[in-house]
């Protein structure tokens, strides 16, 4: 007797299997137990019919609680009316450990009580599918830049300053001196380019942000790529490219977790490069005809305006060229302005926000020297990346993409604590 999984039903259909599987759900008649499996690779019924099994293991499936795992044993049948096209004529079934009281039912739950229980709500058919979804998203990402020729290198995650120049730091104590979690790998990444020309880096960083939006996590990971001989306007293709790659390859590959989730794919299947772009000009003039007078130039956006502009496309919209005094250190002047930096931010479609931030980098080494002093930032700290500009510097430019919100945003998923498996929100260390 072959042992498969769930997924692979279909390619056994007439046969005799064993599949291990915890028990999702049930429901029985006098003669018929519908049993809902699962076992990691997908959601399956199993259909017990008392008159082919007998009273004793009839009685066995009908008293399993939910959760329990077991091995059942049966034939493997076509069904239409399954999603993926087969259902399992259940004939055996071997109890493993039964579950005790589980607490999460079909019943509604509160989302206190669900976060809590965190570690057995991953279970359910909806947070099985947006971990499917986020694990196809770093798939295709590894393949993109894979096929794209960069080279994967891996940033510390313990530091001695700030990428972002902010307070938004976690400390530490790194045996006698201070530290930090890292906030972005991303000048680890600007030396890593240096050396091997494209690179990307694919880990957590952390925000010390005191922030409870649906937009935002404390930890949170990062796929962030850095170019040498990339100036702004070529990063620009890259991400777009890199989105598009990510999006279709879900489209193509979690058709069922997408239909399980209940998303509008119409809505993705237009993600496909070129992506509109404006410039910050743009978006200020913008704002203003749609009647948001509470911002000015020289202000960054929030979410509302985030949206409003978003809404105006039916795919990402890069703004371009934001004020200097909004933007961190490194970022390339504009070339005609000394108001703006190369810089775009990449805003996704039905209200989910900035998923891409990027830029061309500082490679002067006056001006990045006179940039740390401005920002009051410390030359020792931050000696060996000022190195970089010196020791053969070239134009580069580079992007982080946030993982989790680009999960929420193709999965539909409304808040951002379910797309990742253990969220650490503001007030929430546990499980």
């Amino acid at each position: 007797m072959k042992k498969i999984m769930i997924k692979d039903m279909p390619n056994h259909i007439g046969e005799t299997v064993k599949i291990g599987t915890w028990l999702a759900n049930k429901r029985s008649s006098g003669k018929l137990a519908f049993l809902q499996l699962r076992d990691g690779s997908g959601f399956a019924q199993g259909v017990v019919v008392k008159e082919e099994v007998g009273e004793e293991l009839f009685a066995v499936a009908k008293g399993m609680t939910q959760e329990t795992s077991m091995y059942v044993i049966g034939e493997v049948k076509a069904d239409e009316r399954s999603s993926f096209g087969a259902e399992l004529n259940v004939t055996g079934i071997e109890v493993i450990s039964p579950a005790k009281d589980y607490p999460i039912t079909p019943k509604e739950h509160g989302t206190e009580f669900l976060m809590d229980n965190r570690h057995l709500w991953l279970r359910s058919r909806k947070q099985h599918a947006i971990m499917k979804v986020r694990n196809e998203i770093i798939r295709a990402t590894y393949e993109f830049f894979n096929e794209n020729g960069f080279t994967k290198m891996d940033p510390p995650i313990l530091t001695g300053s700030s990428p972002e120049g902010t307070s938004e730091l976690f400390h530490t104590k790194y045996f006698d001196e201070d530290a930090f979690l890292s906030q972005s790998g991303q000048l680890y990444m600007e030396a890593a380019a240096m050396a091997l020309g494209k690179v990307f880096s694919f880990g957590p960083t952390f925000r010390a942000e005191k922030s409870k939006t649906r937009r935002h996590l404390i930890e949170f990971w990062m796929i962030e790529p850095e170019m040498a001989f990339v100036e702004h306007d070529e990063s620009l293709e890259v991400q777009e490219q890199y989105v598009s790659h990510i999006v279709q390859s879900v489209l193509k590959n979690c058709k069922l977790d997408l239909e399980r989730l209940g998303r509008d794919t119409s809505k993705l299947e237009n993600v496909k490069a070129p992506f509109p772009r404006i410039s910050y000009d743009q978006a200020i003039e913008f704002l203003h005809e749609q009647g948001f007078d509470d911002i000015q130039w020289g202000d960054d956006f929030g979410a509302p305006h985030e949206t409003a502009i978003a809404n105006h496309y039916d795919k990402p919209v890069f703004i371009t060229c934001y004020p200097i005094g909004i933007k961190p250190f490194y970022m390339q002047p504009h070339p005609e302005r000394d108001d703006v930096v190369l810089c775009a931010d990449l805003i996704a479609p039905e209200g989910y926000g900035e998923i891409i931030g990027g830029s061309e980098r500082i490679y002067d080494y006056e001006l990045m020297k006179s940039r740390l002093e401005e920002h009051n930032l410390s030359m020792d700290a931050y000696a060996w990346y000022l190195d970089l500009c010196k020791q053969g510097a070239v134009p580069h430019s580079g992007f982080g993409l946030g993982l989790e919100r680009t999960v929420a945003w193709i999965s539909g998923t409304e808040h951002i604590r379910e797309s990742i498996p253990f969220p650490r929100l503001l007030n929430r260390l546990y499980p």
